[in-house]
């Protein structure tokens, strides 16, 4: 297996596959998102005026899990700072330490291109994601979070 930093230029033939995969997430969370939007998307993340960055972990030629991220800028962290939107393994390659592996390519990126945090989360309920966030120094910020469709 290989964990790698998708490339701005990557082909139409990778772009379709994170596409797939993270159509996958987007079905088992009961969003309504189309194949084409979420492409859509992809390519506009994809972009080089994008704050935005993949990484995937890939075996047998297949793209099998994927890290999304956003680049923002906090006053808070004086600087840069990742937000995680998406950190996702196909459900039969769980339990091998590919998230885990996603999360420190990602990790490593950050401290090489000097931001200042990575912010994410999770539902309150997911054990086995907190406890790998908690194993690589994640720590609990209590707030609640607002959101509204524009």
């Amino acid at each position: 297996m290989k964990v790698y930093q998708v490339p701005k230029d990557t082909p139409s033939k990778t772009r379709v596959a994170i596409m797939r995969l993270m159509m996958e997430q987007m079905n088992a969370l009961g969003d309504l998102i189309h194949e084409e939007d979420l492409l859509k998307t992809i390519d506009l993340a994809l972009s080089d005026r994008s704050g935005a960055e993949f990484f995937v972990a890939e075996a047998d030629s297949q793209i099998i899990g994927c890290a999304y991220f956003n680049i923002g800028i906090s006053l808070e962290k004086g600087g840069h700072y990742i937000w995680l939107n998406d950190l996702y393994v196909k459900r039969d390659e769980r339990q091998k330490g590919i998230a885990k592996r996603l999360l420190l390519h990602v990790l490593h990126w950050a401290e090489q291109n000097d931001l200042k945090g990575i912010e994410l989360e999770t539902g309150i309920n997911n054990a086995a994601t907190k406890k790998l966030y908690n194993s690589l120094g994640f720590y609990d910020i209590v707030s609640k979070r607002y959101g509204r469709v524009i």
